[in-house]
């Protein structure tokens, strides 16, 4: 393991972060707002640590894909445990738990909330705790590769072991000019919503943290009923379009970019995607139709429910808690199912599904054949073995994961809706469950165990599990692979 190649990619990002945390200072300052100060305290230190241990690169800058991995987790631990002193300092997150427990949810882009009420923080810290969502959308590494020059060789560890998916592909050569493009799109997206909503009446602090929430499908608004509180179908249009298109695999944009329509037309995950979103939205629509007043009404809000859901942004603009019970397993199961692979969505992602369904559908097959060899293929493209053998490994681990969690949040005794969804919704990133996690409440009333659990959840579904695991893997640390 190369430590000293770790501390310096990790001195880099800190660095970074330092320099974040002056734009919620400058936001305090236009607001007139006297919480400026404690942005400026720990981008001061963020800053000092990068003079010491990120300034000067090591003389052997090799990495591994085992380092790739740890530098990953460390990096979200670090940014997430450095960018909760805002809210500790300012007191206006009194307890560190649970101002480490909101930053994780930002950078993770879970949108899971300990705050009872929201609208009585300041508007730099409402700013600063959705900006995270940006950030952490399309991962905080990717951020740091953008702005900084990382040794080219090493640069696609740090991709693969970040960017959601069960393949990790380049849309260029070079790792770099991939994270300069994908943060290009991202931009841009993000600009086109902000400058939408204005034109719908937001102003100009409510456009930014709702982009922000939309962009990174994160779901933190600065109002208690979140998109909700605007009552507008204009507002509920744009919202929903965006949390949708955010979902969407971004090499795909690429393709658009250089008019290359054809493998958008064929990319089954997709057409899978936008299936999922149709046939959950008209059996929700039908299922809710007698809530509303009209059936137009009922798709509004179905239609925007599903999206929040399945992209993991965690919006709302009704409570769907009390809907009926087929309208709700149906969110439970596209909590379960997620947005696109290399998307700022997740879940377990829609890819790996499509992988599965056609594993069983090959074993079946050779079940009725026994001599017939099948080939799986996913938008025309063999998937390898290795990947096969991973995607199984992966929901082993996933399962194994979900029902410890489970077990150590039961003990906090609350009804099985609240404690199932609870974790299924931090480790997918989605932000609201059911019962006494859904639309309307929070998770500020579990005990410090099942916040440490909910922390540690989020952070590894956003790291789709494995990266963060090497962490903790002593293994790891004495053996190249």
């Amino acid at each position: 393991m190369n430590v000293k190649m770790i501390r310096y990619i990790l001195g880099k990002m800190l660095g970074v972060e330092g320099v974040l945390l002056l734009l919620p200072a400058f936001v305090s300052l236009l607001l007139r707002e006297a919480e400026g100060v404690y942005f400026l305290v720990p981008s001061v230190l963020l800053i000092g640590i990068y003079l010491i241990s990120g300034m000067k690169a090591p003389e052997n800058r090799t990495i591994y894909g085992k380092e790739g991995m740890v530098i990953v987790a460390g990096a979200w631990i670090l940014w997430s445990l450095f960018g909760a002193l805002p809210f500790a300092l300012s007191d206006s997150i009194p307890n560190y738990l649970d101002a480490l427990f909101e930053t994780i949810s930002g950078f993770t882009t879970t949108g899971s909330s300990i705050l009872k009420d929201v609208e009585a923080l300041p508007k730099s810290m409402l700013f600063w705790r959705s900006f995270t969502h940006w950030v952490g959308g399309m991962g905080v590494l990717v951020f740091v590769m953008v702005l900084t020059k990382l040794d080219k060789k090493n640069t696609m560890y740090l991709m693969k072991a970040e960017v959601p998916g069960p393949e990790k592909d380049k849309l260029v050569p070079k790792a770099m000019d991939t994270a300069r493009i994908l943060y290009g799109m991202y931009l841009g997206m993000t600009l086109i919503e902000v400058v939408l909503l204005l034109l719908g009446g937001m102003n100009v602090l409510d456009s930014f943290i709702h982009a922000f929430g939309t962009a990174g499908t994160g779901g933190f608004s600065n109002y208690g009923a979140s998109v909700g509180h605007f009552n507008s179908a204009y507002i509920d249009g744009v919202i929903t379009v965006f949390m949708i298109l955010f979902g969407v695999n971004f090499n795909l944009y690429f393709f658009l970019l250089m008019r290359e329509f054809k493998p958008i037309w064929k990319n089954e995950e997709l057409r899978a995607y936008l299936g999922i979103i149709a046939a959950a939205t008209l059996i929700i629509t039908w299922n809710i139709s007698f809530h509303y007043a009209n059936p137009l009404q009922a798709f509004r809000y179905a239609v925007f429910q599903v999206g929040s859901i399945i992209t993991t942004t965690g919006y709302a603009t009704a409570d769907y808690t009390i809907w009926p019970m087929l309208s709700q397993c149906i969110l439970m199961m596209l909590m379960i199912i997620g947005a696109c692979a290399s998307s700022t969505g997740g879940g377990i992602k829609v890819s790996r599904f499509l992988m599965l369904l056609k594993c069983i559908k090959r074993e079946v097959k050779q079940m009725a054949h026994p001599k017939s060899v099948s080939i799986i293929r996913v938008n025309g493209r063999k998937v390898e073995a290795d990947v096969l053998k991973n995607l199984s490994i992966y929901f082993m681990a996933y399962a194994g994961i979900v029902g410890l969690s489970i077990l150590i949040v039961s003990l906090d005794n609350r009804d099985f809706g609240t404690t199932f969804s609870s974790v299924l919704t931090t480790i997918n990133n989605i932000g609201p469950g059911i019962g006494l996690v859904g639309p309307s409440g929070n998770f500020a009333d579990f005990s410090p165990l099942s916040k440490i659990v909910f922390c540690l959840d989020m952070l590894a579904g956003r790291l789709e599990i494995f990266p963060f695991l090497m962490l903790f893997t002593m293994t790891a640390w004495n053996r190249k692979f």
